[in-house]
């Protein structure tokens, strides 16, 4: 199945949660036959941020984040879809809603997490299915982490 040359775009931020999602992904980019654009989004607002780091170092940090979290992905595979690597800075609802406009999907991951956590900031992937004009999949927490984010 191909998607002419359409990604799949997704979300990762560093969690187990992302990292499955990662994992998927790169499933359904093989299967597709298409590019993978993995997307980090960082916020770096230097009047309200607590330490010293600056917008350069914020964005060198995004993209370890994905270097590592491809580097683990990677472990046992043999095939690869093309990848292409995207450090953004801005809300990660907005940004994956903008970058997965022309997208065959998007794939973020559910997170768990108090209640009010979720009411007070709002949910990425709640975001992201209500407004992307992609197909979204969220790739749903599984029971065990669901148990260590519990504790």
């Amino acid at each position: 199945m191909s998607t002419n040359g359409n990604p799949i775009v997704v979300g990762i931020d560093g969690t187990p949660a992302s990292e499955r999602a990662l994992r998927w992904a790169l499933d359904e980019a093989v299967t597709r036959n298409c590019p993978l654009h993995v997307v980090n989004a960082w916020a770096h607002e230097p009047l309200t941020e607590w330490s010293e780091m600056d917008e350069q170092e914020a964005r060198r940090k995004s993209e370890a984040l994905m270097e590592e979290a491809l580097r683990a992905a990677a472990v046992g595979r043999l095939e690869f879809p093309e990848i292409v690597r995207r450090s953004i800075r801005g809300p990660a609802a907005e940004v994956l809603e903008k970058v997965s406009q022309d997208a065959a999907m998007l794939v973020v991951a559910s997170h768990t997490g108090h209640r009010l956590r979720k009411i007070v900031l709002g949910s990425t992937s709640t975001h992201c299915v209500r407004h992307a004009s992609a197909p979204v999949v969220v790739i749903p927490v599984n029971d065990r982490a669901h148990a260590e984010a519990a504790r």
